[in-house]
């Protein structure tokens, strides 16, 4: 990919990498992480879960999120089946991109800016979920966990920003969870939130980073303080 190498009409620098995250964020698939969860959590004694309730509870590590949901501190047995469960009924859903997100990400590739894919979702059906999507050409790289969930994004962050040989301090990390902006924190990296993913508003003001009700808002607010600081470091 060719970058430029001055500021343009939008005044991004081509300094300034993306970091997306997929569950929630790029993929639109909240309403699917509720019914893949009310559909597998029966088994271990678990209630049927709403929108709301999951928005206001979701954590990671997930399975603390089981804990919570079940009111004790499930086997590793229950954990290892009801997550496998999760994954596979998950996995079998149509892939639905937020909307106008891939022009977007054209738009953005355009101007100059380098982007990348990172979640914690394994690695492997994130790639088969990302390619049904065509969107895995503009990201420079694409990673998914690989083992057990971690009980954070951030040595993930870490090793995919040190991957890309991208700068903390000029990555932008674009999210929908506390666990986004504490990673990116904890990286020294910016991080944006977006309010219609798995986290309720609510709980994302107490990030302590900016939120936005789309990602096109998201991205504008990143690159506007990364530019900004890219400007008093001149």
């Amino acid at each position: 990919m060719t970058h430029r190498t001055t500021t343009d009409a939008a005044g991004t620098t081509p300094e300034i990498h993306l970091v997306w995250d997929w569950n929630g964020t790029v993929r639109d698939d909240l309403d699917d992480h509720v019914a893949a969860l009310n559909s597998t959590l029966h088994r271990i004694g678990g209630p049927q879960v709403d929108v709301a309730t999951y928005r206001a509870l979701h954590t990671v590590p997930i399975r603390a999120f089981y804990d919570t949901l079940v009111g004790r501190t499930i086997t590793d047995e229950e954990w290892s089946r009801s997550n496998a469960e999760f994954l596979a009924d998950l996995h079998q859903r149509p892939v639905r991109l937020r909307a106008g997100v891939r022009q977007l990400m054209l738009s953005l590739r355009a101007a100059g800016l380098r982007q990348s894919l990172l979640s914690l979702a394994p690695h492997e059906r994130l790639l088969q979920e990302v390619a049904k999507t065509g969107i895995g050409g503009l990201m420079e790289r694409i990673d998914g966990r690989v083992g057990e969930p971690p009980h954070s994004k951030a040595p993930a962050l870490a090793a995919h920003l040190a991957a890309l040989g991208v700068e903390p301090g000029r990555a932008l990390v674009i999210g929908d969870s506390l666990d986004d902006a504490v990673a990116a924190h904890e990286v020294g990296a910016v991080a944006v939130l977006h309010t219609g993913g798995l986290h309720s508003a609510e709980r994302l003001a107490a990030a302590g980073v900016p939120l936005t009700d789309s990602l096109k808002g998201a991205v504008q607010t990143g690159l506007a303080i990364i530019n900004s600081a890219h400007r008093l470091e001149r």
